[in-house]
């Protein structure tokens, strides 16, 4: 088998991270062309002497500071900000793994498609904001997207060789994240450094703060809408604190199948790039008689009303899932850095939620438009 040739958006990210563990572990098998970072110039430069790939890519600020440390023969430096969707695109590659966050990874994700590559994706955000654009994208070029996130992996295995007129509805999993068992009247009082607290996963700080307020969950909702060509009311939310379901399906006979497995995402990781083959994986096996049992619970709409925004953001649609992405973006930073609380993160973005005139089927332009309001919008309060 030939190499295929990899290229990691956000490869200084958790999920870059493992892609790159994965990658090691099958040298033989798998080749880093390009990767890129916003920040972690640092960790950047590591990946650079270990992996050897064609190019890199690093925030514009930062380019300076990573020329200077590294051999500029041998590599090539792009611009994170204006040179991702030419290094997606790029003839040579045959994967693109997107483990950056947020809307930013829209273009370069449609430029994948357009090329015709495998997209292996981690990022909802572009999901959950132009949907409708990176399906129609995919199927006029015949790209694949498969997806990373345990969850969305676990329903993409579950409907792995199944008629879909069978379906009759998707569980997608939550663990409840570190305020599960808090109680609302609480929230507040806690700091920053314990909300990032993930009782599961380690992810990273943005993600981890909207998998607190659920937020996360609910673009996950609007995610599989458009991953698996759903309709939101066929899509249930399920608290299992456990994590080791990692979504189910049932049928219309009444069957379910869940996918159950470590709480490691190397697992998904490895599954996307390897698809439709199995291959195998240090990880160890699930003890089923360690874990005695495994709980679930509907969620706590009223102490998590950002699932219920995102769920009625997601029946709505429009350019209104662009807006919640975007103003969800802002506020949560503005919490990270110590600015807002956190129960405003809600009120925040409901806020300008509710303010926004919906334009129905939009296309790139009024997607982007959206995103850009909704953060002027959000910012007199920030």
């Amino acid at each position: 088998m030939a190499h295929k040739n990899i290229v990691i958006l956000g490869s200084t990210g958790s999920i870059g991270v493992n892609t790159l563990k994965v990658i090691e572990r099958f040298s033989d098998k798998f080749k880093v062309v390009g990767i890129t970072a916003n920040n972690n110039v640092r960790l950047l430069e590591k990946q650079i002497r270990d992996f050897s790939p064609q190019y890199a890519a690093v925030g514009t600020k930062n380019i300076s500071v990573l020329k200077r440390n590294i051999n500029t023969k041998k590599i090539k430096i792009l611009d994170a900000a204006s040179d991702l969707e030419w290094l997606v695109g790029l003839k040579s590659v045959d994967i693109v793994v997107i483990g950056m966050s947020g809307s930013a990874a829209l273009c370069p994700f449609l430029s994948a498609l357009r090329a015709g590559k495998r997209v292996a994706t981690a990022n909802k955000e572009a999901l959950v904001i132009a949907g409708h654009l990176i399906r129609h994208t995919a199927k006029k070029h015949k790209a694949e997207i498969i997806p990373v996130d345990s969850e969305q992996s676990a329903i993409f295995q579950c409907l792995e060789g199944q008629c879909r007129q069978d379906l009759k509805k998707v569980y997608l999993t939550a663990s409840g994240g570190a305020l599960l068992n808090v109680p609302k009247s609480r929230f507040n009082q806690l700091s920053v450094q314990q909300i990032l607290k993930h009782p599961r996963w380690k992810m990273g700080k943005k993600i981890t703060v909207d998998s607190a307020t659920l937020m996360n969950k609910g673009f996950e909702v609007i995610e599989a809408k458009w991953l698996f060509d759903l309709e939101m009311k066929d899509i249930q939310v399920l608290v299992h604190p456990e994590a080791i379901i990692h979504s189910m399906v049932e049928f219309r006979d009444g069957s379910i199948i869940a996918q159950l497995g470590m709480t490691d995402m190397r697992l998904p990781i490895q599954y996307a790039m390897t698809y439709p083959e199995r291959w195998k994986a240090p990880l160890k096996s699930l003890n089923f008689a360690k874990l005695k049992q495994l709980n679930f619970a509907n969620p706590d709409f009223k102490k998590f009303p950002a699932l219920a925004l995102a769920i009625h953001v997601g029946q709505k649609g429009g350019t209104l899932p662009s807006v919640l992405n975007a103003a969800n973006e802002e506020v949560v930073e503005s919490f990270i850095n110590g600015k807002v609380s956190f129960s405003k993160i809600y009120t925040l973005v409901e806020r300008i939620v509710l303010r926004h005139k919906i334009i129905d089927k939009p296309n790139l332009k009024d997607i982007l438009a959206a995103d850009q309001w909704a953060r002027e919008e959000v910012q007199p309060y920030l």
